[in-house]
């Protein structure tokens, strides 16, 4: 890299890390309706601060206030309400489609609009119907049964045909017809769809229908054939209401994973083997059964509305203090005078924002866009540069503490403790950005790449004396290891980032916090619809036993071998991971492909970082890979080859899991000294690994015979016995000698490029 090129990089400073993007579809309201829709995303995330820690108004006045809820509430309401407020405010903020990136606005003809606003009319025969249900219920003229109200809503009766005819078929007609209108209905950015508004409101019906329902003796017929007439209704027209959202926010990747599900459902009693069901249900029975604990409202939505709503409030108020931005400056100042500085500030900084914000393609966004511009400067070319960035954000969700959210969903999945789930995922975490360390440095010494100069980054001196922006997150560590909840560790650390904010130019009032709060409503829409979309998966799951069967096949493949077994669970997991947000990837891998690991003898914890793992590097695996896409848009690079490259940088999380099942000591199960030895045998492992996979070897490029012995040493290195540890050790030293004795010529001559 010359001097005169360097010359023309400006000092780096970060700024706007933390500021919120704005996706293509997203509608930016003025006047009226942006303090419509920032009043409820903030009433949103404070209803969920105010339940998660058992906080009323009237616990501290004594005044008990119609029809503001008490809690703590019973757990079934409280997920159907946060639902609900998720397809209120997605279909407020989100629309169908995507808004022209120029001045002009979208407009629809006035025939679609008052098509929309007809649908209105279904809308409020169905509310109208449940505000009836909801007096019925509360009238007292009903029997009770075991103590619950019973909703006699059997065929014949007055109910039924109440639930059939002026509740379930106008909710159904107003819900599909809203959503095939929103398809083709355009109106400007500023402005409301008449069909979204119909969409809201059917979501707000849902509720209030299944809320009451669900607390009568009708909830015991759930998952059976004799659920009532309504609750499917309720049930399909809140799947598509789901589905509907998820396409709007996370794009068609889960939803066509769920309707190929959904289509399974109906013909599995039609196909032959493990997929095959004894007989075919029905309509009634699924919908019925998927909006229950067993699907929307199971374990992937009980993550959601606890866990990372709160940690999504969190990281919100984060942004509000511009921590973000400090993350990034730091990282600079820590990094960026090694070779290549750039990309090693791209690791920093992508796994610190990475482990907060919860999805890979974000994080790529809110960094990428500063570091890989800097790593094409440097000369790294565009799909490396992007590959990079896409590679360490995605390793920011298996970066303990938070591990974006995945930490929280395997506590809720598993009964394993979440401060034992933290600290058996230090070691791999080091492994995999030890690795990428080592792949991007080998890089830049293969291309003469220079670190950036001292005017060129931000003083050290001045990141350290704000280094007390790191409180939030001690305080996290602390308070969870000191035996607090979840929830009040994460209530503390949130409280923290505000406190903190006093000590910078950022400080946090009341109009901050609000804003903070509006900020975390809107975050949070995306992960929430896609956590329930994944429960309808779940639901199928549930319902099919396809679960079981597929554990059944990994027996029987472990008899033949255990190592076939695995790599063919490492196929599913991608496979079912490809296009979706890791958060989704993972729930959906944990109810097919974790059960039939630990049925072939795979203790519980390490079969679900096994699955983890590999739903979260979905994102980088070629074909679909929404990290390395979204890493190729900024970098201006093909997004099939930063795929690729990604896929090469990253190659280390593929090998990782294997390692869990060869050593267990790597998820810190073992003496101190069992645990220590696999970790610094392991990342001489991926230190070799990345000198073969990227050809440079102590100061040089070695022959091709070289680079596999490195790598076959590697694989010795990592498996972590030791018998293979001498092995890979004389390998080493092998390569070694014949590296500087000998010296054979390298397999390929290096071309040093800058960027393209």
């Amino acid at each position: 890299m010359s001097d005169e090129k360097a010359d023309h990089i400006e000092p780096v400073i970060a700024e706007g890390v933390d500021d919120e993007p704005v996706e293509v579809n997203r509608r930016q309201y003025v006047g009226t309706m942006a303090w419509v829709a920032a009043t409820f995303s903030i009433l949103y995330a404070a209803f969920h601060m105010a339940a998660l820690n058992g906080v009323s108004i009237s616990d501290y006045t004594g005044i008990e206030i119609p029809f503001l809820p008490q809690f703590p509430l019973e757990t079934w309401n409280f997920r159907i309400v946060h639902i609900a407020g998720a397809l209120l405010l997605g279909f407020l903020l989100f629309a169908a489609y995507s808004f022209p990136s120029g001045d002009e606005d979208p407009r629809t003809t006035p025939l679609l609009t008052i098509a929309g606003y007809a649908l209105l009319l279904p809308v409020a025969v169905s509310f109208w119907t449940v505000l009836g249900f909801i007096a019925r219920l509360n009238s007292g003229d009903l029997p009770e049964m075991g103590g619950l109200v019973t909703w006699p809503a059997f065929p014949g009766t007055e109910i039924y045909g109440l639930e059939l005819w002026w509740f379930g078929t106008p909710l159904l007609i107003a819900t599909l017809g809203a959503i095939l209108l929103s398809w083709f209905e355009r109106r400007p950015r500023g402005a409301l769809a008449a069909s979204d508004l119909v969409l809201a409101l059917c979501g707000i019906v849902v509720a209030l229908y299944l809320i009451p329902i669900y607390s009568t003796a009708a909830r015991n017929s759930v998952g059976t054939p004799f659920v009532p007439i309504g609750v499917a209704f309720a049930a399909t027209a809140g799947s598509a209401l789901i589905l509907e959202l998820t396409r709007r926010v996370a794009g068609l990747a889960l939803v066509i994973i769920t309707g190929i599900f959904l289509a399974y459902t109906f013909t599995a009693h039609l196909l032959p083997g493990i997929l095959a069901v004894q007989s075919a249900y029905t309509w009634q029975r699924f919908f019925g059964h998927v909006y229950s604990d067993a699907g929307i409202l199971g374990p992937t939505t009980a993550v959601s509305s606890t866990y990372i709503i709160l940690f999504i409030i969190f990281a919100a108020f984060l942004q509000a203090s511009k921590v973000g931005d400090y993350f990034v400056n730091f990282a600079f100042a820590a990094a960026g005078r090694a070779r290549g500085g750039p990309a090693k500030v791209a690791i920093f900084a992508s796994g610190l924002m990475g482990m907060i914000n919860g999805t890979s393609a974000g994080n790529v966004v809110a960094t990428g866009s500063l570091t890989i511009p800097l790593m094409k400067k440097v000369g790294y070319r565009r799909e490396t540069a992007g590959a990079i960035e896409a590679a360490a954000s995605t390793g920011g969700q298996i970066m303990p503490p938070i591990m974006g959210a995945g930490a929280f969903i395997m506590a809720e999945i598993t009964g394993i403790p979440y401060t034992e789930i933290a600290v058996a995922a230090v070691i791999p975490a080091i492994l995999y950005f030890v690795s990428i360390y080592f792949m991007v440095d080998f890089e830049a010494a293969k291309l003469g790449m220079r670190g950036m100069r001292d005017d060129e980054l931000p003083k050290l001196n001045q990141m350290l004396r704000q280094i007390y922006l790191f409180i939030p997150i001690i305080i996290l560590i602390v308070a969870l290891f000191m035996g607090y909840s979840v929830i009040r560790a994460g209530t503390l650390a949130t409280i923290s980032a505000a406190v903190v904010s006093w000590l910078t130019p950022h400080r946090m009032g009341i109009r901050s916090i609000l804003k903070a709060l509006e900020l975390a409503g809107h975050m949070s829409i995306q992960i929430i619809a896609v956590c329930a979309a994944a429960g309808i998966i779940v639901g199928v799951i549930s319902l099919t036993g396809v679960g079981a069967r597929f554990s059944a096949l990994l027996l029987n493949l472990a008899g033949l071998s255990q190592l076939l077994a695995l790599v063919f669970a490492m196929c599913i997991a991608i496979l079912l991971g490809m296009g979706m947000p890791t958060t989704a990837a993972y729930a959906v891998a944990a109810s097919v492909v974790a059960p039939g690991l630990v049925e072939i003898g795979i203790p519980q914890l390490t079969a679900h970082f096994f699955v983890f793992y590999f739903a979260v590097v979905s994102a980088i695996t070629p074909p679909v890979a929404l990290a390395s896409y979204a890493a190729a848009g900024i970098s201006g690079a093909n997004p099939m080859s930063t795929s690729v490259a990604s896929f090469k940088i990253g190659i280390a999380a593929f090998i990782v899991p294997f390692m869990f099942f060869y050593n267990s000591a790597l998820l810190m199960d073992g003496s101190w000294a069992e645990i220590l030895r696999a970790g610094a045998t392991a990342v001489f492992g991926v230190f070799l690994l990345s000198s073969g996979v990227q050809g440079w070897f102590v100061g040089a490029r070695p022959a091709w015979f070289l680079r596999a012995a490195l790598i076959l040493a590697a694989l010795f290195m990592i498996e972590g016995g030791l018998i293979t540890d001498l092995i890979g050790i004389g390998t080493t030293l092998a390569a070694y000698f014949v590296q500087k004795i000998l010296a054979p010529p390298p397999d390929a001559q290096i071309e040093v490029r800058g960027a393209d």
